[in-house]
């Protein structure tokens, strides 16, 4: 099916699923989920290679000390973001992913960005733990494992890629490949199990830090760097190391230290997949969202202020950072027993990341924007044979070949992009009118507006300023809600650019460089313009789901600050984020516009 022009290939863009359910056999599902509950599942799928690995990685390169504060943003951020993950999972409770939320608000296109980047996240992130267990491991054991495959390898291997295969981690994916095309489920007793463990181990290791901890350690001078020795793990200037005291990166390293942080408080949304069997979901939902994020926001904190206090941040171990602290202080049996409660953490966190990602591909598949085979369930263990394989075997082929601090960009980008689109389609679907209104039902409407003649074509244009600051009806109409998409889409364009400008140049703006200050304050004012007139469109006015609050002035937040981290990640992951993407366009383009199935039903 080829577009005849470009207006037929727009409405092809942006076509949308309905709201209602696909149409599966009813399961009765009880109630018994409260908010404890929730917030041990959501701390269990948080918590995991993030507090374990993430935490020296950004402290050794990034932001020091200070990575403390890059985990405020991070969680700052995270909860914009999940306050409209709750909306959508009250409002829509026959799914949690955001690929329909998409579909179902904004459109096709959005959908596939959004399906196509928690494929990414999901693969991504399947691969960074698999080789963080294998970094965990080979500590364990001396590192013989890595020194062996380094001695024979590196010499062979590109800058672009990690310094050698690592084939334990290529080993523990293909493991919980086949174990999930054989038909594992994901155990909810290991998750609660672990998470406890894990939760008493961080305890541990916090109060080990402050009991241990030098405060001096956060106040390193000038003398401190130049006594560094050859091989102690930093180098002798200044620049690759910062410049000392608590910031030794400056601002700049706590913001780009919180667009890899934010990788590390992924997974609140797994309560939202709960939205059926939670008590008051309306209520628990959210808050439970909250607490998870707060609850791990202190676990991060804690733990980075322990690490930072009980090691230099320059002599930080990046692959084994708290294991090696311990051996540091010289507490050896505590080395011993966090490497065996990461190993727990990551294993249980590894069967939470890994088991999403084939009903991901499978639903796209279902609904044709990905190739159809992909959707082929296996009769004897009924599971997506093929989502399974393909996933696994992309995953493993990363985990085998890219660095480890490539896989965590990779990943905190593509949730940065996933989230932005929640948010952008909170914003849209509460100013849309109701997708399941008849013929008459859109007749009843036209009685709340003002004036019949507002809807006379010839109209339009005289009275369209009028229109946008006095819209004609007190409920969302087909009209309201275009308005609400145009201005949105432009909206996001102006946070973009305003996120650029900010990201690179942010000395020059905020000293008054006659350019782009000018710039800078002319985007605000038109921001600010094009906020006022979704405000004052009518919205929604069903009151039966968890609604954000201050809209549209929230979900605008959150985008822009998850944009604006974004902005701040590496060229080098810039080119890696664009070549999966184009990936993903050409699919689009080639193979899924033609067979969607929304198309088809049109």
């Amino acid at each position: 099916m080829r577009c005849q022009d470009p207006r037929q290939c727009g409405q092809k863009l942006i076509r949308r699923q309905p709201l209602k359910p696909r149409k599966e056999p009813e399961i009765l599902v009880s109630r018994h989920l409260n908010i404890f509950h929730l917030v041990v599942l959501g701390v269990g799928s948080t918590l995991g290679v993030g507090v374990y690995i993430v935490v020296g990685e950004v402290a050794l390169f990034v932001a020091g000390p200070a990575i403390i504060i890059s985990f405020l943003v991070a969680a700052l951020s995270s909860v914009l973001s999940g306050l409209c993950y709750a909306e959508f999972g009250t409002r829509i409770k026959w799914t949690s992913s955001a690929y329909h939320y998409s579909y179902i608000s904004v459109g096709e296109l959005w959908a596939f960005i959004a399906g196509w980047n928690l494929i990414l996240s999901y693969v991504f992130a399947t691969a960074s733990v698999s080789k963080a267990w294998s970094y965990t491991f080979d500590g364990l054991i001396g590192n013989h494992i890595s020194q062996a495959l380094q001695r024979a390898f590196s010499q062979h291997m590109p800058d672009y890629l990690a310094r050698y295969p690592d084939f334990m981690a290529l080993a523990v994916v293909l493991l919980l490949t086949g174990a999930l095309a054989l038909g594992a489920r994901e155990s909810l007793l290991v998750t609660r199990v672990f998470t406890g463990i894990n939760v008493l181990v961080l305890i541990f290791i916090i109060l080990s830090g402050f009991f241990k901890g030098d405060l001096h350690n956060w106040k390193l001078t000038e003398q401190d760097y130049t006594s560094i020795t050859p091989g102690s793990g930093g180098t002798s200037s200044l620049g690759p190391l910062g410049f000392g005291g608590f910031v030794p990166f400056g601002l700049d390293g706590i913001l780009r230290g919180a667009a890899i942080c934010f990788y590390a408080l992924v997974g609140f949304d797994a309560i939202v997949t709960k939205e059926e069997e939670a008590l008051n979901p309306r209520r628990s939902i959210p808050w439970s969202i909250l607490i998870t994020i707060f609850i791990c926001f202190l676990a991060y904190s804690g733990v980075s202020a322990a690490l930072t206090l009980m090691v230099p941040y320059y002599l930080i171990h990046p692959e084994s950072p708290l294991p090696q602290a311990f051996l540091y202080i010289g507490w050896d049996v505590a080395r011993y027993v966090v490497a065996v409660t990461t190993l727990c953490a990551l294993t249980s966190r590894l069967q939470s990341i890994f088991f999403p990602i084939p009903q991901v591909i499978r639903d796209m598949a279902r609904d044709g924007l990905l190739f159809q085979g992909l959707a082929r369930v296996f009769a004897h263990t009924r599971t997506p044979i093929m989502a399974i394989m393909s996933s696994g075997n992309i995953a493993g082929l990363l985990a085998l070949l890219f660095k480890f601090s490539d896989l965590v960009d990779l990943m905190s980008i593509g949730n940065l992009l996933v989230y932005s689109l929640v948010s952008f389609s909170v914003l849209v679907l509460r100013y849309q009118p109701e997708q399941t209104l008849g013929k008459k039902e859109e007749i009843d409407i036209s009685k709340h507006e003002t004036s019949p003649s507002e809807t006379v074509p010839e109209a339009r244009t005289s009275r369209i300023l009028k229109t946008l600051w006095f819209p004609p009806s007190t409920i969302p109409t087909l009209k309201s809600g275009q308005i609400v998409y145009g201005c949105a889409s432009l909206l996001v364009l102006l946070l973009t650019i305003l996120s650029v400008i900010l990201a690179q140049w942010p000395s020059q703006v905020f000293s008054g460089d006659p350019v782009l200050t000018t710039v800078a304050v002319l985007l605000l004012l038109l921001i600010t313009g094009v906020t006022v007139i979704i405000w004052r469109q009518p919205k929604d006015p069903v009151p039966e789901y968890f609604k954000v609050p201050a809209l549209p002035v929230l979900p605008l937040v959150s985008i822009f600050v998850n944009v604006y981290l974004m902005m701040l990640m590496t060229p080098r992951t810039w080119t890696q984020f664009g070549i999966w993407n184009a990936i993903g366009f050409l699919i689009y383009f080639g193979y899924g516009i033609r067979h969607s199935l929304a198309g088809n039903n049109h």
